[in-house]
């Protein structure tokens, strides 16, 4: 269990916000998986403020997945307050100010991991989320800027200092992107610093290391993100884990059927084009590992409507039940 602010969540995995990805009908799927809580894709604050209607779609959200977190990233307090009184309004359950992101659009305007490199503009940020909201506040935070500029705790402690109710860090540096490995032992140093909840998030690629980084840190919740793009039964798996010591593996039928119902969420949210293109790239995510990738990546090419994929989708995980069961 983890509390956030007035949030308790069933458990203490998150689903990371990832631009492009946790779209509503991702965060579904993950919601049923067992994530405690999902984080929408990065929101501009400046988009929200000046009514951008595409930027206020990313706040659309379903009873199904709550709680959720809205993550907004913007460099200038007064937008930040303005898109986080708009969040709020719609109905979201917590909200999340992005100081990690290290893609070079985003931090050449001042956000993300840019404000990092200027402490008293961060402390304003969050001062002025937390002014504008009675929701809980989160941050999320890297490791520093760089090597040279590693100053996460000093970040960190003004985070808390301006009113947040809950911190997570990703212990690499913006400059490394998602290179080398990331530094468990500040996610300890974090921990032992804050009074709020510390969230732990970097390199969780299977279900053991999240209990590992838990035990290791003493993190209050795990954040994880890449690893649930391809298996996004991580969650449930690791609460198998943590509950009986091990965890059942999706088969054929389990890969089929996910495959299926996300692209129904898909179909029903984003329309047939949108739904169809995103669902190429996901047949490939969640048959990783599987056999025969490359004739399933040649009938991907294929693909150009609803009645095509669904037609490969039955054709690809035919051929392998046939296999499996000695047919040729």
């Amino acid at each position: 269990m983890l509390t956030v602010g007035t949030v308790q969540l069933k458990n203490w995995l998150i689903l990371a916000p990832m631009s492009g990805r946790t779209n509503l009908p991702f965060r579904l799927i993950v919601k049923k998986m067992g994530a405690g809580l999902v984080v929408t894709e990065m929101i501009s604050a400046v988009g929200l403020s000046r009514g951008q209607s595409k930027t206020s779609t990313y706040l659309d959200t379903h009873r199904a997945e709550r709680p959720i977190a809205a993550q907004l990233f913007g460099f200038e307090p007064d937008t930040i307050a303005t898109a986080t009184r708009i969040a709020t309004e719609k109905g979201v359950d917590v909200i999340d100010i992005n100081m990690g992101c290290p893609v070079k659009k985003v931090v050449k305007t001042g956000s993300g991991a840019a404000l990092m490199r200027d402490p008293k503009k961060a402390g304003k940020v969050v001062a002025a989320a937390r002014r504008s909201t009675s929701l809980p506040l989160t941050a999320k935070i890297r490791a520093g800027w760089s090597p040279e500029e590693a100053n996460a705790l000093e970040i960190a402690k003004i985070v808390e200092g301006n009113g947040a109710d809950g911190l997570c860090i990703h212990p690499r540096f913006a400059s490394k992107g998602f290179s080398g490995r990331a530094d468990w032992t500040l996610i300890t140093r974090i921990k032992r610093a804050l009074r709020i909840p510390v969230i732990g998030n970097g390199d969780i690629t299977e279900p053991s290391l999240a209990l590992k980084m838990r035990s290791v840190t003493n993190c209050d919740g795990v954040m994880i993100g890449r690893a649930a793009l391809s298996n996004p039964w991580i969650f449930k798996q690791i609460l198998e884990l943590e509950e009986k010591g091990s965890f059942a593996t999706p088969d054929l039928d389990d890969r089929y059927k996910l495959i299926m119902e996300h692209y129904a969420f898909l179909l029903q949210y984003l329309g047939e084009n949108r739904a169809t293109n995103i669902m190429k790239g996901l047949l490939l995510l969640y048959t990783k590992n599987l056999p025969h990738r490359k004739y399933l990546k040649y009938l991907v090419s294929e693909i150009d409507g609803r009645q095509t994929l669904m037609s490969i989708a039955d054709r690809y995980f035919g051929f392998i039940r046939r296999e499996t069961a000695g047919e040729g």
